[in-house]
């Protein structure tokens, strides 16, 4: 198997085509081919998926493009895009909001200069603040970039106890303490448990919460795919996790725990049991995602002896004058967090799907 820095190195080796390149978007009976193609195509990930059309629309009723490049009856490149317009956050055209990764997933150069000329005549048309796109590797240089946010990958081994023996130390110790503990994990078929731990741990952040119609769907949606792993001791849920499943990867997306995680090492003990798992199913990459720079999640997953690759967020301005910041790093949200960790947290689950929907 190719190491994954072969993989990306491999993703930027982009032939040109021969044959006429047209622009069309996606149909529901679309939906299967796209897929074929997306499931084919190194450059593409789980967020290049067709479902997630039926996920921002349903979930947060924005408005979505979803083209695809086409040679000779035979798709050749996709790029989805949605539209975000907040009197707050802006007004933007991205691919793809509420997702790490984006952009444009062809198998040739051809099929990636329709796409984009596709998607900046819409931004322009739309008269967005900014188009972007959230790339794994580095595709328009005369666009603006951001270098905020890296991503974490990890081979599998196919011996559990390399897995165990691979985590540093002092985390590695985390971990066998919540064995010790007797902390036992469970596969559920809803979101219930879930949201209870991930509602939990974003409120004591200070972060809007996503509704639970949106984690719903993307379990409706992805179904196998989507996977809902909960952590509980002697019945009661300590922490929980939402995956997606791709190709040979595994990437824990959403998740949280109860305030009995840390002292129970809940959180440790699930992203182990994750791994094992998958592990024990034949996978062969943990994509622990995106992270910020200069965060508590960069640090956890530094932790777990995962070495960080900068994430190529690209821009390319319409209306607007500068790059967008809407993070929580930026000073001017400080207050807002404080404030909301104060709030109760039914009030907070009320309100925040509504503003964090405006997020991407």
């Amino acid at each position: 198997m190719k190491s994954i820095i072969e993989a990306s190195q491999d993703r930027q080796k982009t032939p040109v085509s021969k044959n006429p390149v047209s622009v069309r978007l996606m149909q529901p009976h679309d939906a299967e081919k796209w897929d074929a193609f997306v499931l084919s195509c190194p450059e593409a990930s789980f967020f290049h998926r067709a479902g997630w059309q039926t996920v921002i629309e349903r979930s947060f009723g924005h408005k979505t493009w979803f083209y695809y490049a086409e040679t000779e009856g035979k798709i050749v490149g996709v790029l989805s895009l949605a539209e975000i317009k907040s009197t707050l956050f802006g007004h933007s055209l991205s691919s793809l909001p509420f997702c790490v990764y984006g952009g444009v997933a062809s198998d040739n150069e051809d099929a990636r200069i329709a796409l984009n000329n596709a998607a900046i005549e819409l931004a322009q048309k739309l008269n967005v603040g900014h188009l972007e796109y959230r790339n794994v590797a580095a595709k328009n240089p005369d666009w603006l970039a951001k270098d905020l946010y890296v991503t974490f990958r990890k081979e599998i081994d196919p011996d559990e106890e390399k897995n165990m023996l691979a985590i540093p130390r002092k985390q590695r110790a985390m971990v066998r303490k919540g064995i010790k503990l007797g902390l036992q994990s469970e596969l559920d078929q809803d979101t219930d448990r879930f949201f209870y731990a991930y509602s939990t741990s974003v409120h004591r952040l200070g972060t809007p919460v996503f509704s639970k119609k949106f984690f719903r769907i993307l379990k409706e949606t992805f179904a196998d795919d989507c996977e809902v792993m909960t952590i509980v001791k002697d019945g009661r849920t300590v922490a929980s996790v939402m995956s997606f499943y791709f190709r040979d990867e595994v990437l824990p997306y959403y998740g949280g725990g109860t305030s009995e995680a840390r002292e129970l090492a809940g959180n440790d003990f699930m992203y182990w049991e994750l791994m094992r798992r998958a592990c024990a199913r034949g996978y062969k990459v943990f994509d622990f995602g995106r992270s910020k720079l200069g965060t508590g999640a960069f640090d956890f997953k530094k932790n777990w002896g995962f070495e960080p690759t900068p994430l190529h967020y690209e821009y390319k301005l319409h209306k607007s004058t500068a790059v967008p910041d809407n993070n929580p790093l930026n000073p001017k949200y400080q207050l807002f967090i404080k404030l909301w960790q104060r709030m109760p947290i039914s009030m907070a689950n009320l309100i925040g799907p509504h503003i964090v929907k405006n997020l991407g």
